[in-house]
């Protein structure tokens, strides 16, 4: 069974009229909100050549697939950048550093023009308040005087420390929409220029009697407030995505290579394609390759999961940030930079974080034309306040204006779905579920039926002795301690069964005086003056031993599935160990918390009906389907689908493709192949079926997750627009303050991101033992 997922796609490629359809990301800046997004869709979605586009807001990303030969990326750049954006064409080969730098940079732009704008809202503040606060005595300040320093201290915020949102604006102007920044923009700008008005012509307002007041402190605390929303939000993302470099660890630094026939010590990012490359016994692997010299074992936990060593030879995948155990050997660099395991894997959790799952589609929709309706309703507010306000109208009508344009910016609608999403996917690499997007992540929360391959998915993939046959009365126990004391030394899979076995019973291995092992057939030991044999069929008949009755016992032990070693000593066969493919020990309680979340459980394997039943008895499923040959797996699937089930199949072998692919969702077992693992949906890193149950339940609670957002952030619009407007005033006089207003709806955002981070604290359900 292969152990790696070498070729899981950072790209899908098919074919569409001749040409190649590439998949290809981009790192967008400048985005304010989903209206963005929707935006920058249906831009690239009219473009030549796209076949489908699709922004995430949260991680600030766009997915295109597109025909190769009718546009490509630096044509889709430019169609991005046209609209105002900005977009990293830079495509680092470490792609860990390239998102945190660029996180890094975000956060300290967004962190200097919070604090300079604090530092000077906060006087700003207190000149609004100078009378209030009794400051008056002891420095005394006329009012002109007092607009006058707030007219300073307002400026830079409004045009430095603000002017992301006016470039927003007049992008979205140029493009003939609107989005978030048009709304604070608009709405600041208002109160702005009111202010400045009322600073330098007083006359206009004094003239119709009217107490004029300056409400730059409002325009100020505003685009602060919502700087540190957007903070806060760009830290949240941040925060997100250490779950991917908590799945795959850290990559070497350096790596040895032999260049002109010397051995010498180079930077990981100067290892090119086709350089020898050595590794020496406890080193990590630096990058991806295939063994030209010598053997050894290799730990790749952090990738598959699996905790015992693999063994590798001559021609075996090494896989880059995974560790040597024993033997020194050279491979070939065969893949390096972007296209390693550890890229792949990276690229991966990325794209099911920018996915859009279907549930986000409902608030897009309602995204394109929120923020017109918004205008359309500011517009309004400001016509009846002028109208039929009280005196002073104007400055009624100016600010519930902007407090409609500020309340209204649905920066909560736009995190929503993609947060949830973000930090659901990121959670599930914690716990080794790869979720390959978001749809996915979805549909899996309705599965009713879940089908389970046998072989290396419930079972181990594994050998284990299962009996232990002798002749002539030749004692069991001692056999089995001749055979481990000598394979002691060995990798072997089926040697370390025979091993773990005898330690098991507490039994005192033998010294081994001469050892040799031949390749195919078994090992020859001489062992307490004995000389021992162990290996298969081929080892005895090439060593002129008989079997005796032993040959109709190998026969049985074959027929169930058994891989049987036999043993001779001295010239004489003396028995059999017989090892196999056994259950692994979460698999009974993993089936039992499926059905404890209400779905079917059924096994679907090739092999014979016989073992195929005792081994569902074992583990409790519902059905088996038995004697089932690959190219019928996915008949099987559609079969059931017919019937009305949502269903979920999991496998791990290239026979399980086709029934991966047919199913509403698809697990691989990562210790499985490349092809199961490429036509799944999700795969299970670990090769543990509590994924499984783990994966269902993530899926169920990232849903409950979004549902709770889109509830908040469409209740909170709902709710505090109308009050914005001023519908409260006639029958209680409250009006919403612009101030309070950006202060709400910071906190609405900041809800909605803390909510989607709650998932960082999702646990696995607990399963009950028996």
């Amino acid at each position: 069974m292969a152990h790696n997922l070498a070729s899981v796609p950072a790209t899908k490629v098919k074919p569409d009229n001749g040409s190649k359809t590439i998949k290809d990301s981009f790192s967008i800046s400048g985005m304010g909100c989903s209206s963005c997004v929707a935006k920058i869709e249906k831009t690239l979605k009219k473009t030549s050549g796209v076949v489908h586009a699709q922004v995430n807001f949260a991680s600030e990303t766009a997915t295109v697939e597109f025909s190769q030969g009718q546009t490509d990326r630096q044509n889709l750049i430019q169609t991005i950048e046209a609209l105002g954006y900005k977009v990293a064409d830079q495509q680092s080969d470490d792609p860990v550093a390239e998102e945190k730098h660029g996180r890094d940079s975000e956060l300290k732009k967004l962190q200097l023009k919070f604090l300079l704008g604090l530092a000077l809202v906060i006087p700003l503040f207190i000149l609004m308040h100078w009378d209030n606060m009794g400051l008056t005595t002891i420095f005394p300040l006329t009012k002109q005087n007092n607009f006058l320093l707030q007219f300073i201290l307002q400026t830079p915020i409004q045009f430095w420390v603000g002017w992301q949102f006016y470039r927003g604006a007049w992008n979205a102007l140029k493009n003939r929409t609107s989005d978030m920044n048009t709304l604070i923009a608009t709405g600041t700008s208002a109160a702005y220029i009111y202010s400045v008005l009322v600073t330098f012509i007083p006359s206009l307002f004094t003239a119709a009697g009217i107490a004029a007041e300056v409400y730059f402190d409002t325009a100020g605390m505003i685009i602060v407030l919502i700087l540190l929303g957007r903070f806060l939000e760009a830290r949240a993302k941040g925060q997100t995505s250490e779950a991917i470099k908590k799945l795959i660890g850290l990559q070497a630094k350096t790596a040895r290579v032999i260049r002109a026939g010397e051995e010498i010590e180079i930077p990981i990012a100067e290892v090119v394609i086709g350089d020898t490359v050595i590794v020496r016994p406890g080193e990590k692997i630096p990058v991806d390759g295939v063994i030209i010299m010598g053997t050894s074992a290799v730990d790749e936990s952090m990738i598959t999961g699996e905790s015992i060593p693999v063994e590798k030879q001559i021609g075996d995948e090494v896989i880059g940030v995974t560790i040597n155990k024993t033997g020194s050997f050279h491979f070939k660099a065969t893949k390096i930079g972007k296209d390693t395991m550890l890229a792949q894997i990276i690229r991966m959790v990325q794209d099911a974080q920018g996915s859009k799952p279907p549930i986000a589609r409902m608030a897009d929709i309602i995204a394109a034309y929120f923020v017109p309706a918004v205008i359309v309703i500011a517009l309004l507010t400001f016509i009846v306040w002028l109208s039929f306000g009280p005196d002073p109208a104007l400055t009624y009508a100016l600010l519930n204006f902007i407090a409609v344009m500020i309340i209204a910016c649905p920066c909560a609608l736009g995190l929503a779905t993609p947060t949830a999403i973000m930090v659901g996917t990121g959670r599930g690499a914690e716990l080794g579920i790869l979720i390959r997007s978001g749809e996915a992540l979805e549909t899996t929360h309705k599965l009713g039926t879940i089908v389970l391959d046998k072989t290396g998915t419930i079972t181990k993939g594994e050998p284990a002795v299962t009996d232990l046959l002798v002749l002539d009365g030749f004692d069991k126990t001692e056999l089995l301690r001749l055979a481990a004391s000598a394979e002691k030394g060995s990798e072997h899979p089926l040697g370390e069964a025979i091993v773990r076995r005898a330690k098991r019973e507490n039994l005192v291995l033998a010294p081994v005086a001469e050892f040799s092992a031949i390749p195919g057939q078994g090992i020859k030991a001489q062992i307490n003056g004995c000389n021992l044999l162990l290996g298969n069929i081929h080892l005895l008949n090439d060593n002129q031993v008989s079997l005796g009755e032993l040959e109709g016992q190998i026969t049985n032990l074959a027929k169930e599935g058994k891989t049987p070693m036999l043993v001779a000593v001295d010239g004489k066969a003396v028995g059999v160990i017989a090892v196999a493919d056994t259950v692994k020990e979460t698999s009974t309680r993993a089936i039992k918390a499926l059905h404890q979340l209400g779905l079917e459980v059924i096994m679907l394997t090739g092999d014979n009906r016989n073992t195929a039943e005792a081994i569902g008895r074992t583990v409790g499923v519902d059905r088996v389907l038995a004697e089932v040959l690959p190219d019928q797996k996915a008949a099987e699937i559609e079969r059931l689908q017919a019937e009305g089930r949502q269903v979920g199949m999991v496998g791990d072998g290239i026979n399980d493709a086709p029934a991966l692919v047919q199913a509403d969702v698809g697990m691989a077992i990562g210790t499985g192949t490349d092809i199961a693992i490429e036509a799944a949906d999700i795969t299970l890193i670990s090769g543990d079926l509590t994924g499984v149950v783990n994966a269902i339940a993530l899926s169920k609670a990232t849903i409950r997750n979004i549902k709770q957002n889109l509830f908040w952030a469409f209740a909170y619009n709902a709710l505090l627009i109308p009050v914005a407007a001023g519908v409260l005033f006639p029958f209680f006089g409250i009006l919403l303050n612009p101030m309070f207003a950006a202060a709400a709806m910071g906190v609405s955002s900041l809800t909605v991101v803390s909510n989607a981070v709650r998932l960082r604290r999702f646990k696995a359900p607990v399963i009950q033992p028996g």
